[in-house]
């Protein structure tokens, strides 16, 4: 009986690392198709350790002026608040305004969505366009907003 019981989780864990698989590769694929269908390059641990920053190093960052934030989530998940000094670049939109993202690699790139999934996703594709200096904020939006730190509506941030 322990045998079958270690079996059953086994299977489980199984089936839940292939949907998880499944999940991360579909938005891959969705992340490529935006930076005009670009393959998505596998990262290492230790890489994907480098590639993030947390919501404190990401706030500290924007708030000094030494990095731009850019929020690539999509309209309607802007509209229950955004990062005040955060670019609006929805990740559909990405691949026609891939210019407003700094090339440049004095300049850092810091990339948030709700979770961290499409800006992890978004960072390897655009490090393959040669985005060098870009990272993506651990826990997304979703974690900015529960350590309570600032968020505007986008009619309200000026220039809008």
């Amino acid at each position: 009986m322990l045998v079958d019981m270690r079996n059953d989780m086994t299977l489980s864990a199984a089936r839940c690392l292939r949907a998880s698989s499944d999940r991360r590769r579909a938005l891959r694929s969705l992340a490529a198709a935006a930076v005009a269908g670009l393959a998505l390059s596998a990262c290492s641990d230790t890489a994907a350790m480098t590639d993030a920053v947390s919501v404190e190093v990401a706030r500290a960052e924007l708030q000094a002026g030494r990095a731009v934030l850019v929020d690539i989530r999509e309209p309607e998940e802007h509209a229950n608040g955004v990062a005040p000094g955060a670019r609006l670049v929805p990740l559909r939109q990405l691949g026609k305004r891939l210019s407003e993202i700094p090339a440049d690699p004095a300049q850092p790139v810091l990339l948030i969505c709700h979770t961290q999934s499409r800006s992890s996703a978004t960072l390897r594709a655009l490090r393959g366009r040669g985005y060098g200096n870009v990272r993506y904020v651990t826990g997304g939006m979703s974690e900015w907003s529960r350590r309570g730190f600032p968020t505007v509506r986008p009619a309200e941030r000026p220039g809008n």
